[in-house]
């Protein structure tokens, strides 16, 4: 339950309205001098400081956050929480990534007491780095969810996540069967899903750790539970499209494994996306899915780069990730940064307005949950992140050139981390883990 309280935060207030790509300057409100009014941790009035002051009761203490630049908190959509211990291992391409590092980490789950060490873990680094809600994919084991979800409840954040289901193509002490896969996730749904904060994503891992009948036990807990998300990954790497190929030798393609199962939609969040064909990119858009963008990880396994101007034109919705642990930040900044790399490599752009768009309300629209989270707008729940573009002696060295709000932007995508997060509050409360990652 939220604690029963009300207060002011004054700095600058920066959130988007729209898609910059499609709006311009329009998409998004700036404030040099805000306050954000909050109560029972939804925001109640926002607006600047000299029309809103008026209008609070005499009581309230204001919290003066300036100059920082407050805005809403980071969506990661696309991220494993048993990987903490992974990022960072040298040197293989997906598969052999999987084989020699993943699931021998992911094994160590099946210890309650290690699920929920590491559950504190992640969640603390994440709103460390100003990430307020993320799409996490758990292990197979039902207790490494239980501590995800417990630990996310006990700070009252706004997580998404689910068990992966996996029953071949990995170790045994991995692996579940269909049914199993079936009746735990199904058992989950019924504790998590909407209690509170919490939202439940079904999650077969991808198609080679799948058989044909987890595959259709999946479909069928999509079909009874269709205010659930869906997340997989697709079309990562070559190698892995090969091996689908081989596995599912009377699909069109890797889409259509998926599409065969009834796990396209609007609320399936694919991560990667980077080979998909044109025949797979229009059934992408037929069905709304989600296409995630990953670029720390894509660079790091080699991946590929993704195609965000294909993609965007043929009309399929885009969202950002960081994919930790084969992704190497859990930074969005950084995140970010890299797209922005990956892009300019095709000739493409990420303009900082773009880039902080899609991490908050795009990324919330994907989610469809615009009108809670990835805004500043009045009624939406108040999860924000005070943001500090002279963190670091290089960054306040090149602010001193900077001449506006777009280059503060984008000196915060470029070279911002997890030192530029001045603060982050979740429904109005500050996480004081940031006090104790500065000593």
């Amino acid at each position: 339950m939220t604690a029963d309280l009300s207060r002011a935060i004054r700095a600058r207030l920066f959130w988007f309205t729209d898609d910059p790509a499609l709006t311009g300057d329009k998409a998004y409100h700036y404030i040099e001098d805000g306050l954000l009014y909050i109560e029972n941790g939804l925001i109640k009035a926002v607006g600047a400081t000299e029309t809103i002051r008026p209008t609070l009761p005499e009581h309230i203490k204001i919290v003066d956050h300036r100059p920082h630049l407050l805005m809403p908190g980071f969506i990661d959509t696309h991220i494993h929480f048993p990987q903490t211990q992974v990022i960072a291992s040298y040197g293989a391409q997906l598969l052999d990534w999987l084989n020699k590092y993943t699931f021998v980490e992911e094994q160590r789950f099946a210890d309650p007491l290690h699920a929920e060490m590491v559950a504190k873990f992640y969640i603390d680094t994440l709103l460390n780095h100003g990430t307020t809600t993320a799409v996490s994919y758990c292990s197979v084991h039902p207790q490494s969810a239980e501590a995800y979800f417990t630990e996310s409840a006990r700070k009252n954040t706004r997580m998404i996540g689910g068990k992966v289901m996996m029953d071949r193509n990995c170790p045994p002490a991995l692996q579940d069967t269909a049914q199993r896969g079936y009746d735990e996730t199904k058992a989950q749904i019924a504790q998590w899903h909407g209690k509170g904060r919490q939202l439940y994503a079904i999650s077969p891992r991808f198609a080679i750790t799948s058989t044909h009948e987890q595959l259709m036990a999946a479909g069928a807990l999509k079909a009874e539970h269709p205010d659930c998300y869906v997340q997989t990954h697709i079309s990562e790497n070559l190698k892995e499209i090969e091996f689908v190929k081989e596995l599912f030798p009377d699909s069109k393609d890797y889409t259509d494994v998926y599409d065969t199962y009834g796990l396209l939609g609007d609320k399936t969040l694919f991560g990667h996306c980077i080979h998909l064909s044109a025949r797979e990119l229009a059934r992408f858009a037929e069905t709304q899915s989600i296409a995630v963008f990953c670029p720390t990880s894509n660079l790091f396994i080699g991946s590929g780069l993704f195609d965000w101007q294909k993609t965007a034109e043929a009309g399929i919705r885009i969202a950002l990730a960081t994919d930790v642990g084969g992704g190497t930040s859990y930074s969005m900044l950084q995140t970010a940064a890299e797209g922005y790399k990956v892009l300019q490599l095709q000739g493409q752009s990420l303009s900082p307005l773009k880039a902080f768009y899609t991490m908050t309300l795009g990324n919330a629209r994907t989610l469809q949950l615009e009108d809670k989270i990835g805004s500043l707008n009045i009624g939406s729940e108040a999860d924000f992140v005070l943001l500090n573009a002279h963190a670091t002696p290089a960054m306040a060295h090149r602010m001193q050139r900077a001449q506006n709000l777009w280059d503060e932007l984008f000196v915060l995508m470029t070279l911002g981390d997890d030192r530029a997060i001045a603060a982050t509050y979740v429904m109005g409360e500050r996480h004081h883990a940031l006090t104790e990652h500065r000593l």
